[in-house]
C-alpha cells in the first residue's frame, strides 16, 4: 500500500511528496533532494496494519 508524504529538505528547506510502502513496515533509506540533489536520511514509521505513522527527513552527514 502506498501513501504520499510531504517531507522537508534539511538542507534547502524545499518541500516535496514521497511515495512511502508500507507493506514493506518500517524503513530507513538516503533519498536525494529534488531541488537541492543533498542526501537525506528518511524514516519511516508504519503500523502493523500498513498505515503510515510518520516520515522523518535528517541530513544524511549528521
Amino acid at each position: 500500500m502506498l501513501e504520499t508524504a510531504r517531507i522537508e529538505c534539511p538542507y534547502c528547506g524545499e518541500t516535496f511528496d514521497l511515495e512511502i510502502d508500507c507493506s514493506a513496515g518500517n524503513q530507513q533509506y538516503t533519498e536525494d533532494c529534488t531541488v537541492c540533489c543533498q542526501p537525506i536520511l528518511v524514516t519511516t514509521d508504519c503500523s502493523s496494519d500498513n498505515t503510515l505513522l510518520g516520515v522523518t527527513a535528517t541530513r544524511e552527514n549528521d
